[in-house]
């Protein structure tokens, strides 16, 4: 009897103890507003929220999703090719890479990819 009661309180102390010493370890004497205030996207938590957002943004985004859903849709051709027609498979991939890339051309031509303003 003895030792099931030990062995069920030293699972419960072991961390019990551990966690009573890293409270008291990591107790800061200066509390800095800084590292405590939340960190969102590079915008400044303590001004106005009804700041303009940059447009460039949005467009990198949207970008991003078009690729990866392009990445998403031609890895599975892949595995494809072994058990369809290769002509076939040849013009639908071929097709589909001289949309995407007429869309690369489209943003490119309007400065959507233009880092630096």
């Amino acid at each position: 009897m003895m030792i099931s009661l030990i062995l069920f309180l030293i699972p419960l102390l072991i961390p019990l103890i551990v966690m009573m010493i890293t409270t008291t370890i990591s107790k800061k004497l200066q509390v800095n507003r800084e590292k405590n205030s939340p960190f969102e996207c590079g915008f400044d938590p303590k001004s106005s929220s009804r700041l303009p957002f940059s447009l460039q943004f949005f467009l990198i985004t949207i970008i991003f999703l078009i690729f990866d859903v392009e990445i998403a849709l031609l890895l599975p051709s892949i595995i494809i090719l072994n058990t369809s027609n290769i002509y076939l498979w040849t013009i639908t991939l071929t097709f589909f890479i001289i949309i995407l890339l007429m869309g690369l051309y489209h943003e490119w031509s309007n400065g959507a990819l233009h880092w630096i303003t």
